[in-house]
């Protein structure tokens, strides 16, 4: 028989918690007036997705997939904090810290998944290993798909979320993908305009 390495109690209070991420729109798309916005978890979960469909790029898919149900976790208590929030990066980055040790301590002081979700979110967050920075590119990749999906489908102009990730790209796999995204937005708009 499997056996957990964290209470059932404390399980469940942290699937609980995990609700918010299942709720709570992400706040650019609320922002731009999209009907029926994504949630953070639909996000992460495309972005688990990115990850898992990617190949063999001499990274960890697993991490990969890992990371990308992490990377955000932190929003279920501070919820989708944005450059348009007036709150800096830094205070981003500590509200997100303490969501991260509150978190650890509802799972119980030095469980392994405690640490485990600290540990993937610091990488995430440092950007420095293969599989963070891969992860970094699904964020933007999975938030100018969902953009251009809006677009088709509600006639909006969400330009500026393009903008933001032109030339940010930083591994070959992300600049491929969202070169192949762009195309498709392109000829689409092409397509429109011409009915």
């Amino acid at each position: 028989m499997l056996r957990s390495g964290i209470s059932a109690a404390k399980a469940v209070d942290f699937l609980h918690l995990l609700q918010n991420l299942k709720v709570t729109k992400r706040t650019g798309w609320i922002r731009c007036n999209v009907k029926g916005p994504e949630s953070i978890a639909d996000h992460m979960y495309r972005m688990g997705m990115m990850s898992l469909i990617a190949g063999d790029l001499g990274v960890n898919t697993d991490r990969c997939i890992r990371l990308s149900i992490v990377h955000d976790v932190a929003e279920a208590i501070v919820g989708d904090i944005t450059p348009n929030d007036g709150i800096s990066k830094e205070e981003k980055r500590r509200l997100e810290a303490n969501a991260i040790v509150r978190i650890q301590e509802m799972l119980g002081p030095g469980s392994a998944a405690g640490e485990e979700i600290k540990e993937l979110f610091e990488e995430y967050e440092e950007g420095q290993t293969p599989e963070a920075l891969l992860v970094k590119d699904f964020d933007k990749l999975e938030m100018i798909l969902q953009a251009q999906e809006y677009e088709k489908a509600q006639g909006l102009n969400l330009q500026e979320f393009f903008e933001s990730t032109k030339g940010k790209f930083k591994t070959e796999l992300g600049q491929s993908w969202a070169a192949e995204i762009v195309a498709r937005r392109h000829a689409e708009n092409q397509h429109s305009h011409e009915s």
